[in-house]
């Protein structure tokens, strides 16, 4: 086996930053500022705490948000100390460009998950709804804007193909008319592409979807360059 892949039973829970998703959906104001945004599958991240902060209309889904923010923030605190561990001892293979070290890494995990808990706090099921693919308890086109990270392609050894094309078809339902689905990465964690993107891609053309691979603008994932953009 090779000794320089991150190893993962189950689904992790994800903590990232406005700032990172900026560069890994390659997000520009035009696309902030189109209408309503979905976070799915967001976990503990501060996305949606940043953009409302800053006039965005953004809006989070997570089977996570079940729990009470405490059990989330306990949640957290122990998968941080394990994928810091994991990533401590396979370091060498990631462009650290981006976070400067794994210290920093790991302060930006825990920073991004408070300014999440106390958003949390403040919004509740307002911003932050209890749901998971491939059914979402959202109307049709109703965000102009979708976005799902670390979870889609990321564990394709756990979800099948029909699995990938149900929910994303299920991104596009809830995506309106001249909107967007930006979904990152298309690697596994063996840093494997999603065997099954081409033939995925040519499907949703045939439902009248534009479907293109662009630049990711977060170097950190090993030959993790691309993201997948979807135009209802």
């Amino acid at each position: 086996m090779n000794e320089k892949i991150y190893m993962q039973t189950g689904v992790a829970m994800t903590c990232r930053s406005y700032a990172e998703y900026e560069r890994m959906f390659a997000l520009k104001p035009e696309h902030l500022s189109a209408g309503a945004i979905l976070d799915v599958a967001s976990g503990a991240s501060s996305f949606v705490a940043e953009a409302c902060r800053m006039g965005y209309d953004a809006h989070a889904a997570d089977p996570l948000y079940a729990m009470d923010t405490d059990e989330i923030i306990e949640q957290g605190r122990k998968e941080i100390d394990v994928s810091t561990a994991k990533l401590a001892g396979i370091q060498d293979v990631f462009d650290w460009t981006f976070y400067g070290s794994l210290e920093r890494h790991r302060s930006l995990r825990e920073a991004s998950m408070h300014t999440f808990a106390g958003h949390m706090r403040e919004s509740g099921v307002e911003r932050y709804v209890s749901a998971k693919l491939p059914e979402l308890p959202f109307n049709e086109h109703s965000f102009a804007l979708v976005l799902c990270s670390h979870f889609l392609f990321l564990y394709q050894d756990q979800f099948d193909e029909q699995f990938h094309l149900d929910a994303i078809r299920e991104l596009i339902r809830v995506c309106r008319p001249g909107g967007q689905v930006r979904i990152y990465p298309l690697l596994s964690l063996q840093w494997v592409r999603y065997p099954q993107l081409e033939r995925l891609m040519q499907q949703l053309s045939q439902d009248g979807i534009r479907a293109e691979l662009i630049a990711s603008e977060l170097p950190f994932i090993p030959g993790s360059t691309e993201l997948l953009c979807l135009t209802k």
